[in-house]
């Protein structure tokens, strides 16, 4: 697409990253941080988007522009990151819900990687995929998802996975039309009033020869 260009996410991104993340999985998202009381998924994500660390941090993310405007966002990420990433999203959970909830949330999250488990070893993890609605359908994903693919560091040279839900078959048949396929399900009996984390597929890229 003409004009559509990618760069790394800064802070001063949140308006506009945040809610193209928390479209790659709305429920998934509000199960674990929307807090009766304290804010809704987003309002945690723009937290931990500004902090800069961790999965949901600036600092792990990639937006694409066009003409100035930021219209994609997503992340690739490696296996070395887990416990980093555990340490940021604890310091960010407590420091957003407090002690009395934080508990919660954090154990919800760890439900829900039963479910979406994170990268291990030298595989490189793609995630948190989100198009602004008016651009969904253009290419814009395809080049996101190839952006990502061309700037995969050298140490992770394992499989390209990335996993996408049972309730969205039109995201699963993007990544079939750019080479990746269903290795595994897992099922989820994940729901509380906030939401219900669909069963997931985990994909893994094929690399054409």
């Amino acid at each position: 697409m003409a004009g559509l260009s990618f760069r790394r996410a800064v802070a001063g991104d949140v308006d506009a990253a945040v809610p193209l993340i928390h479209s790659s999985g709305p429920a998934a998202f509000e199960y674990v941080f929307g807090v009766p009381g304290i804010g809704d998924a987003q309002a945690f994500l723009r937290r931990a988007f500004v902090d800069g660390a961790g999965e949901f941090g600036w600092r792990n993310h990639v937006v694409g522009e066009l003409d100035g405007v930021v219209v994609a966002a997503g992340a690739g990420y490696g296996g070395a990151t887990k416990w980093p990433f555990t340490r940021a999203a604890a310091r960010q959970i407590l420091g957003h819900y407090g002690w009395r909830r934080a508990a919660g949330v954090i154990g919800r999250g760890l439900r829900v990687e039963s479910v979406i488990p994170p990268p291990t070893g030298n595989t490189y993890y793609l995630g948190h995929f989100g198009v602004s609605p008016s651009l969904r359908g253009q290419g814009v994903g395809s080049a996101l998802v190839g952006h990502l693919l061309a700037a995969r560091p050298g140490d992770r040279a394992g499989p390209v996975i990335l996993d996408v839900a049972t309730t969205n078959p039109a995201a699963q048949r993007l990544y079939q039309r750019l080479g990746f396929a269903v290795v595994g399900e897992r099922a989820s009996t994940l729901v509380n009033a906030q939401g219900r984390v669909p069963d997931h597929r985990r994909m893994q890229w094929r690399a054409q020869g």
